[in-house]
This record gives C-alpha cells, structure tokens and sequence, in this order.
C-alpha cells in the first residue's frame, strides 16, 4: 500500500470530532460540498496560507505547523479566481513564475516549453493573458502553479466560470499530471469531474460526511431502490411523495423526481399513486450528496 503524500487530522468544532483527510501518491482527491462547506478553508490551511485552529496534518512527511517553508517549496496552488498577470504576456507570466519557484535558468526554457505543450499554448506566447478566453486563463494558470514540477497540487474550483469543453480538457491535463506521479487535490461543484477523481470527498459545515471512489459511493450510499418520476408540476408534489410512508427521500433534477423508495416492491406503489410509471435509475453522484445531506439534516452523522 503507497504511504501518504498527505495525511490531515483536525477538529471542525469543539467535541463534534475531526475531519480526516489521507492521500496517496498519484491520486486526484476530489472534495465536494455546498457554498460555504469549508473546502476552500481547507485547501488554504493545507498550503500555509491560514493557519489552523487545532489539529495535525503532515504533507510529504512534513508537519504542516512547524514546516510549512518546506512545504510550500514542494506544493503548488490555483486559487478560485485567475491570479495571474494581465498585463503580462503567456510567455511572461511563466517565466514570473519560473523565477518565484527558483528554477534555475539552464533548464527554465525547456520547462516553459513543457508548459506551453501541456496546455496547448504554443504560437501564443507573445498574447497577453488579458486576451485569453477563461477557459485559456486557467489552463495557463495551472501551468504556472506546475511549472516547478511539485509533488502535489492544490485547485481550489479551477473550472468555475469556464466551458464545458474547458473543463474536460482542464481536467485531460489534470489526469495527465497524475499519471505522472503527482498528487492532486481538487475542490469542484461539477459532479462530471467528480466522476474522474480516484477519491472523493463530501464535506458540509466543516464536516466529512463519506469519502469513497466515486463508483463505490453510487453503489453503497443510498439504502434503498431509486427511480426517476416525470410528472405535471413536479417541484408541487415533492412534500406530498415525502409523506409516503415508502418514500425515504425525494429531490428534483431537471424536470424530474428522482425517489429513494424503501424497497423496489413499492414502485408498483408509486406508479397506482402517481398514475405515472417510474422509472428505476442508476443513482448519480448528485443523488449520493443530496441523500448525504439529508441525513445530515437528520442527524444521522457520517457515513
């Protein structure tokens, strides 16, 4: 079994016990959660930038609170917003960043060069960055936070804003970069990159709530037989189907129902009630988080 690039214990609140994180080399560490949740936090205590409350994390065998120099010498960081340079050049904004990271200048060129083909860049170097699409500005972004090649890195919602052709291909180089050996970490609201995490993680109000692959979770988080209900006014009828007594859990997506029945005798149940034939579904990634948050509500605790 690899040994952990990082491994974070701390606690979220007083007496509601901890948020443990543990990664493996190579792993693309995905972690979910509404507005608010606590990920970025997260994300910014693990890179030096806040410093945190209570708890312990070790990041490439070094103690976050006492070596965070060393640390931040071997990670890099993308931050929500586009934090590079507009004013500067593709070619100038990478050879900025060159200098921060200390790469020394007999080898800076053949770097930058990698950059420029990983994000698909060349013939538009001399463009400033102003010029760059969002999608453009991102991918230049995380060339810039890779460049010094670092053992891990931190994207903290590095698509939000950009296209879906973006963000596929955004996440291309991601998985790339794990192939390679790199450890990522990623915070996002898109379930479709979710589905292309090794891990992913669900936190809300500071809280881990189930940390699992991703196929793993589909399979064993929601206890019960889900379907897929099309009806007339569909967002109406959401407190009546909750009341049913073989109704564990009722959400819209889209123009649909989808329901958690206690068990897939009741779909004939549903169908007399509805006058509606369901449908039985495969349970998405968005179907686990809302029944995670439901039973959160419920005080249920974590999964």
């Amino acid at each position: 079994m690899a040994k952990e690039v990082l491994s974070w214990k701390r606690a979220v609140r007083e007496n509601s016990g901890y948020l443990n994180i543990k990664i493996k080399p190579g792993e693309i560490y995905g972690f979910l959660g509404p507005n608010g949740a606590g990920k970025s936090t997260v994300i910014r205590m693990l890179c030096g930038i806040l410093q945190p409350s209570s708890g312990s994390a070790v990041i490439l065998g070094y103690d976050l609170l006492r070596e965070a120099e060393k640390i931040k010498a071997r990670i890099g960081y993308m931050s929500q917003k586009f934090s590079l340079y507009d004013d500067l050049s593709v070619l100038e904004n990478l050879n900025f960043y060159a200098g921060i990271y200390s790469i020394p200048r007999k080898i800076r060129q053949q770097r930058i060069e990698e950059m420029l083909n990983l994000a698909g860049l060349l013939g538009r170097e001399k463009e400033p960055a102003a010029n760059l699409s969002g999608g453009w500005k991102q991918r230049l972004a995380l060339c810039c936070a890779i460049i010094a090649r670092p053992d891990i890195v931190f994207l903290d919602e590095p698509t939000s804003g950009v296209s879906p052709t973006s963000r596929r291909m955004f996440f291309n180089i991601i998985q790339e970069l794990a192939g390679q050996g790199t450890t990522i970490m990623v915070t996002t609201h898109f379930m479709d990159e979710a589905e292309r995490c090794h891990k992913i993680a669900f936190i809300s109000a500071g809280k881990l709530m189930a940390v699992n692959s991703p196929d793993y979770l589909k399979r064993k988080t929601l206890q019960g037989f889900l379907v897929e209900l099309t009806i007339p006014r569909a967002m109406e009828k959401i407190s009546v189907l909750e009341k049913l007594p073989y109704v564990k859990e009722c959400s819209m997506h889209g123009l649909s129902l989808h329901i958690l029945l206690t068990d897939e005798k009741h779909v004939q149940d549903l169908h007399e009630f509805s006058g509606v034939e369901p449908r039985p579904i495969v349970p998405s990634l968005e179907d686990v988080f809302m029944a995670l948050a439901a039973r959160q509500r419920a005080g249920e605790g974590n999964a």
